[in-house]
């Protein structure tokens, strides 16, 4: 009678049964790095705050707050990302029989994946906080200001400029609400993605302006030329910002992945009393 002879996993392949991800060590990394990137944004907002000042001279600079604001999105990758990181490697299941390369390379992978995790959660979970949060702290600040742009579009403030009447007592101020409509509509759907206005609506909206504000037709398309070019500027420097912010995002999240991997390593080495070795070798 010939005996059968059960082969384990592990014997056969060499390999430890234990997986080679510790989820619970990267689940603990991510929600601690988006813990630290919720409370650094909010001290970020009351510190941009204390230094912006509505009044000429006083604070810093538009271009100087930009950068600022950039290299402090780098500064919070950096950080909380570490500090997950770190966690995910020091909390993780040790592995047995596993080589110290590869154990190098888990570890590694134990701080992207967090890291990645971290990412994910923070777009679904703390866009909303940190969106009012930011909101929050500018209506703060212009707390009259920001009730009154709620109940007006983004166009409504050139087309003040545009109607507002050369002589304020003249019958020429009044309401009005239809033609103001009209150029409303005008304006938002010709200066929507990039466009400008046609010659034959710049034209009709010179003859409005004449109409409403008692100025002459040479004026009045002197006024309309001014506000377009204000618009389109307007425009390209939002744009402009836009693309910015978008880089100092990417740069914050390359660098959060690397911070995140590395200080895993490290945090994987101390769990494993072998960082110090491997500093030395």
């Amino acid at each position: 009678m010939i005996d059968t002879v059960v082969i384990q996993p592990e014997v056969a392949t060499g390999e430890p049964s234990i997986a080679g991800v510790s989820w619970p060590a990267v689940t603990a990394g991510a929600i601690v790095s988006c813990a630290l990137t919720l409370m650094l944004l909010a001290f970020g907002v009351g510190l941009g705050l204390s230094v912006v000042s509505p009044w000429t001279g006083s604070g810093v600079s538009a271009t100087t707050f930009k950068i600022g604001t950039g290299l402090y999105l780098i500064v919070i990758a950096m950080l909380s990302s570490s500090i997950g990181g770190h966690l995910a490697g020091r909390l993780r299941t040790r592995w047995i029989g596993v080589h110290s390369d590869e154990v190098y390379f888990r570890d590694t992978a134990q701080g992207f994946i967090a890291w990645a995790l971290a990412s994910v959660l923070g777009a679904v979970l703390l866009a909303s906080p940190a969106g009012s949060l930011i909101s929050g702290g500018a209506s703060g600040a212009t707390q009259g200001a920001t009730a009154a742009a709620s109940r007006s579009g983004p166009m409504d403030g050139y087309l003040d400029t545009l109607l507002r009447p050369d002589n304020p007592t003249s019958q020429a101020a009044g309401n009005g609400n239809e033609t103001r409509g009209e150029m409303l509509r005008l304006f938002t759907s010709s200066f929507r993605n990039g466009g400008e206005l046609k010659p034959a609506d710049r034209d009709y909206v010179a003859k409005v302006v004449a109409a409403r504000t008692g100025l002459s037709r040479a004026d009045a398309d002197k006024r309309v030329n001014e506000v377009v070019t204000q618009v389109k500027t307007d425009l390209d420097a939002a744009r402009k910002a836009t693309a910015q912010l978008a880089f100092w995002l990417t740069a914050s999240l390359l660098v959060g992945a690397f911070c995140a991997s590395l200080a895993a390593t490290e945090g994987g080495g101390l769990r494993d009393g072998t960082w110090g070795s491997k500093v030395r070798r």
